[in-house]
């Protein structure tokens, strides 16, 4: 049989990342302005905010968590309404009800604190998301768009957390002089990947609950180019902030639970949907830390 030679180019096949950073005219003019924009942006930032970038990675992952602390708060405060609630509209046997809602309380409190010191990332990620999921079923909730929406984002940022816990920093590997190692824990660029995607499904939630106008279409367009940006990893950090800048001031002035007395029906939506957004603004820093990760354009761009 004879041996054809087949040309690498046509050997090597494309990822979906190479295609899309192909068309991305990088010699255009208006492209070589914006990323010098963005890398004097990445540069100011690291000067006069250097002080502040060894606590982002904690800030980042105790707002994550911040939504399960609030519910763990919200049960023990609120148990009769709960037990009730569930035994009564869900008919669910009142032990079982009471056993779930203390599991739930140990669960979110434990894993919370494990996110947060970075132990055990696995069990403790594994944790949280199962309490999210079961949650979901107990309430009935899985049908509810915004519900489910939301809550995909939250474990996305679960996922950053697990991600920013478990791939170790290249520069601790590589002695001076020496190539860098790799290692097994590399694999978990997939978390991170997983992640940035899963995070940003909530700008879908933010499109079905803002009211339409000129100035929310303008933040709804900006905001979707980031959530764009933040996918296919091409000027994450930079997409992150502008992002991490919408999210928290529509957090602020949306949900400003704080304003209402504590009879009025309506401030125990708009915390829970305070400390739900507060925790995937937590998933944004940690990717304004990290950057996208190696399944990205931007690492495309290091590396040729």
């Amino acid at each position: 049989m004879q041996n054809h030679h087949i040309p690498h180019s046509v050997k090597k096949s494309s990822s979906p990342l190479d295609v899309i950073n192909n068309l991305i005219p990088s010699d255009h003019p208006a492209v070589k302005r914006f990323e010098k924009l963005t890398d004097d942006l990445d540069d100011f930032l690291d000067h006069y905010l250097s002080f502040a970038k060894p606590y982002v990675p904690a800030i980042g992952r105790f707002l994550i968590v911040a939504t399960f602390l609030e519910d763990s708060l919200r049960i023990t405060s609120q148990w009769k309404e709960q037990v009730y609630y569930l035994a009564t509209y869900r008919h669910l046997y009142e032990w079982v009800v009471k056993l779930f809602l203390f599991l739930n309380i140990v669960g979110m409190v434990s894993g919370s604190i494990l996110v947060i010191l970075r132990k055990q990332p696995m069990i403790s990620s594994l944790i949280l998301i199962s309490i999210v999921l079961l949650q979901g079923l107990a309430y009935g909730l899985f049908f509810d768009p915004s519900f489910f929406l939301r809550n995909i984002s939250v474990i996305g940022g679960l996922f950053l957390s697990l991600s920013d816990s478990l791939v170790i920093d290249k520069r601790a590997l590589s002695m001076p002089g020496l190539p860098m190692l790799e290692t097994k824990d590399y694999n978990k660029k997939y978390f991170l990947l997983a992640g940035r995607i899963m995070l940003l499904v909530l700008f879908l939630t933010f499109t079905m609950t803002i009211s339409w106008s000129f100035m929310n279409s303008l933040i709804i367009l900006i905001g979707f180019l980031s959530c764009v940006s933040i996918a296919i990893g091409y000027k994450t950090k930079f997409a992150a902030i502008i992002l991490t800048f919408l999210l928290g001031v529509h957090n602020c002035w949306t949900n400003h639970y704080w304003t209402y007395s504590y009879k009025d029906t309506r401030r125990d939506y708009l915390r829970y949907e305070f400390f739900q957004t507060l925790s995937i603004v937590g998933g944004l820093l940690l990717i304004v830390n990290t950057g996208a990760g190696e399944l990205s354009i931007d690492e495309k761009k290091k590396k040729f």
